[in-house]
């Protein structure tokens, strides 16, 4: 059991407040209240504040603003599946904010799922303003970039998201790895993160709940396979997600495929992955499967959908879109007594 900072013994410490959300499945929870100062000129900046000298995106060092993202990822506030972000300002006044996207293990560059979460809040609380009926586009400096969320509303109610990335790019094709479950072949794509592609029937898995403890141990292998792998030069974050997928029939529109994407030290994607589903539309692009407008039907391993489809040509790679659902679950004050011996929490 990993357990959290100890608290400071005498009265209330902390009081952070949150308003969060799940895109098909997968938790976002949005700190709007509570946080330290985040110094940085940049998004890009405050992350690696954030993560510290000397840290890692899975390994920040310790500090005030870390203690929150501890706090608000652990038992008993929150579980090893937790996802969130801290809201921060845009670059510059072309966006309506920016973001540090984290983990229960640390702090990623690109998070789908999370962006649209986050564009469904912002029009919820009328940070961006929003037609009935029509869509409303919601610009966010991330890590990695600036993306945007467009959210399509019909009645006064947002109906879903669509995801729009930075450019996508293929880095390698079929690397060849050893690993404790034999060898594999992985295809690697950069969509805001790197991340390797391969099916699970070449594990003798299935993309199905049963399996998620063998899916679990195949992507972490994986992932620890390719750390310092030459076909990641220049990425000095590595790996940051292996996507195991199933291929099922063709929908009348395009590829249909059932996917489990494990991510940092063992997290699983409740969601199909919205940055993955990127990744999984450049490779899909890159063999041919999606010309004349095709579109990518990508399930989760709890039977959720996003639905991507290739925009554009850009920067070496290809403009991607993703559209699933967002919906709010709650919004939280979360406190962290001084008498509690568990201080920030513990992870199972």
């Amino acid at each position: 059991m990993d357990r959290g900072a100890p608290a400071k013994r005498g009265a209330l410490v902390n009081q952070v407040s949150t308003t969060d959300y799940h895109t098909a499945g997968e938790p976002f929870r949005i700190v709007v209240a509570g946080l330290p100062p985040i110094p940085g000129d940049t998004v890009a900046e405050r992350r690696s504040i954030a993560i510290g000298a000397g840290g890692s995106a899975n390994a920040p060092r310790p500090g005030a603003l870390d203690d929150v993202r501890r706090l608000l990822t652990r038992e008993p506030r929150g579980h090893a599946g937790m996802y969130g972000g801290f809201v921060v300002p845009a670059d510059d006044g072309e966006a309506h904010f920016g973001v540090l996207f984290w983990h229960k293990d640390g702090y990623s560059t690109a998070c789908g799922h999370g962006t649209m979460a986050l564009g469904a809040w912002a029009v919820d609380t009328g940070l961006v303003a929003a037609p009935d009926d029509g869509t409303a586009l919601v610009r966010i400096d991330v890590p990695s970039g600036r993306v945007s969320a467009t959210v399509h509303r019909s009645g006064g109610r947002t109906t879903a998201v669509t995801f729009r990335n930075v450019p996508t790019r293929v880095l390698a094709r079929g690397v060849e790895l050893s690993t404790p479950l034999g060898t594999v072949r992985v295809d690697l794509a950069h969509s805001g993160a790197v991340y390797a592609s391969l099916p699970a029937a070449a594990l003798g898995l299935s993309v199905v709940p049963d399996r998620l403890a063998e899916l679990t141990a195949a992507g972490r292998e994986i992932r620890a396979a390719l750390e310092g792998h030459e076909a990641l030069a220049g990425h000095r974050d590595g790996v940051y997600g292996v996507i195991l997928h199933d291929e099922l029939p063709d929908t009348p529109t395009g590829p249909h495929q059932r996917n489990v994407t494990v991510f940092a030290d063992g997290q699983i994607d409740r969601s199909p992955c919205g940055s993955g589903t990127s990744a999984r539309l450049a490779l899909l692009a890159d063999q041919g499967a999606l010309t004349g407008g095709r579109v990518l039907r990508h399930d989760s391993i709890i039977g959720t959908v996003f639905t991507g489809r290739v925009r554009e040509p850009q920067a070496g790679g290809v403009i991607t879109e993703v559209t699933g659902t967002a919906h709010r679950t709650g919004e939280h004050r979360f406190v962290l007594d001084g008498e509690d011996t568990l201080g920030a929490g513990f992870l199972l």
